[in-house]
């Protein structure tokens, strides 16, 4: 796994920044996280990213710079395949903007009851919060 840092915060006032443009670089990235990251820093990382990279920003601002193919979906579509399971049996449960293509995909789609409305959006349900054990009572509920 290659490793390329765009930067490390040496206190509250210093920072030491290497920008890294992807595209001169014969590199292939599973994951590198930008922290506190504002639609202005995404204009500007994704001007240094190539064709076979993504970028998603959760609410907390952390952002994810992945491989396109890099997805929950297409994890879960691989499982799914060594496993023998269908689609239709998939439940999965989310909270984040990355989680969207996951619930979308499922068999069944939970958002979180502290979920983004744009997760709640794509939901086939809403459960309580983390805090409430929202995933243990729906699956008690529900399957069990």
């Amino acid at each position: 796994m290659t490793r390329l840092s765009a930067g490390t915060q040496c206190g509250p006032e210093i920072q030491k920044w290497k920008i890294v443009d992807f595209s001169t670089h014969n590199v292939d990235i599973e994951k590198i996280n930008v922290d506190s990251i504002t639609a202005e820093d995404a204009t500007y990382i994704k001007q240094y990213m190539t064709g076979n990279m993504y970028l998603k920003v959760a609410r907390d601002g952390l952002g994810m710079i992945m491989h396109k193919d890099a997805t929950k979906s297409k994890a879960l579509t691989e499982l799914a395949r060594i496993w023998g399971i269908a689609k239709t049996e998939i439940v999965a449960f989310g909270d984040d903007l990355n989680d969207i293509d996951m619930l979308s995909f499922a068999g069944i789609g939970i958002a979180m009851g502290n979920a983004l409305d744009e997760v709640k959006a794509v939901a086939d349900f809403i459960c309580d919060d983390c805090d409430n054990n929202g995933v243990a009572k729906w699956l008690e509920e529900n399957i069990l």
